[in-house]
């Protein structure tokens, strides 16, 4: 299990930070709701591609009591208007110390895979150890449940070819990096010689999946920050490496996206609204 630390002096300035917004009407009635649509274009390393690939990148979308579902349902609604060939999600669909109507929310996920092939890895919250120890189910088997329920497939250290007409993929996803849950052996155990997409939560997973071979990491986790006051990084900050906290960035020679997040935790945004995310592959 990867270790991570939050300084007395971040947990204070996260805390405070997090109190200023909640006392802002705009950052919980306004920007929470506010979606943005992001587009990046994006050339892989490895080989060219024969054809263009739209693949829509959905992450942390957190239903809860501060994320509703038929906030989730606009944002899907908005997500397919792109007519997307690839679905990727990235962790996170519940937030572990909250509850959801999950039947409806089998409903809502239906949606994106009955219009592509949608594939996902679990985040920190889904369950697991992290979760366990933070008022959240030591197992993630309600979402793994959900997830089959509703046609997506999920990679838990797993590879998955897929075929756009000639043009063959690969898609790779670990487990979550704060339960201990990623890994990259036993993921790669089949790899082929393909452009491959890894799906892994947290982008601090790019350490350990780092000797795998793979073109572009599809991550969340940060929420882009959630609150940013000034110049600060954002009261929701839970990576190592704040280089990769949200956007399009390379790592050696690879590239890597952080998407902000569809949802977040205690129901506050500010300076950071949520994100549907198309990324065009070239």
């Amino acid at each position: 299990m990867v270790a991570h630390t939050v300084t007395r002096r971040k947990l204070l300035l996260s805390a405070s930070a997090l109190g200023v917004a909640s006392s802002a009407p705009y950052a919980r009635l306004v920007e929470p709701q506010w979606l943005d649509t992001t587009y990046h274009r994006i050339e892989l390393t490895s080989k060219p591609l024969s054809r263009r690939i739209r693949v829509l990148h959905l992450s942390d979308l957190h239903a809860s009591s501060f994320v509703s579902m038929s906030f989730l349902e606009r944002a899907i609604e908005m997500g397919l208007a792109w007519w997307p060939d690839l679905i990727c999600l990235t962790g996170d669909f519940i937030t572990c110390n909250d509850s959801c109507d999950l039947g409806y929310y089998r409903q809502i996920l239906r949606r994106l895979s009955g219009a592509a092939p949608a594939f996902a890895c679990l985040g920190n919250h889904d369950g697991g150890l992290w979760a366990g120890t933070h008022r959240g189910n030591s197992s993630s088997s309600e979402v793994v449940q959900l997830l089959k329920d509703s046609g997506i497939t999920l990679l838990q250290n797993e590879l998955q070819p897929v075929r756009f007409g000639r043009q063959p993929l690969q898609l790779a996803g670990l487990g979550d990096l704060w339960s201990g849950d990623a890994m990259p052996a036993v993921a790669y155990r089949q790899y082929k010689e393909l452009p491959t997409i890894l799906l892994a939560h947290n982008p601090d997973t790019k350490d350990v999946a780092g000797e795998c071979p793979w073109d572009l990491q599809l991550s969340g986790h940060t929420h882009g920050g959630q609150v940013r006051l000034l110049l600060d990084g954002g009261a929701f900050v839970p990576v190592r490496d704040k280089r990769y906290l949200a956007g399009l960035g390379k790592w050696r020679g690879r590239w890597i996206y952080v998407t902000r997040g569809l949802g977040n935790i205690r129901g506050v945004r500010f300076c950071c609204r949520p994100e549907l995310s198309l990324l065009e592959l070239v």
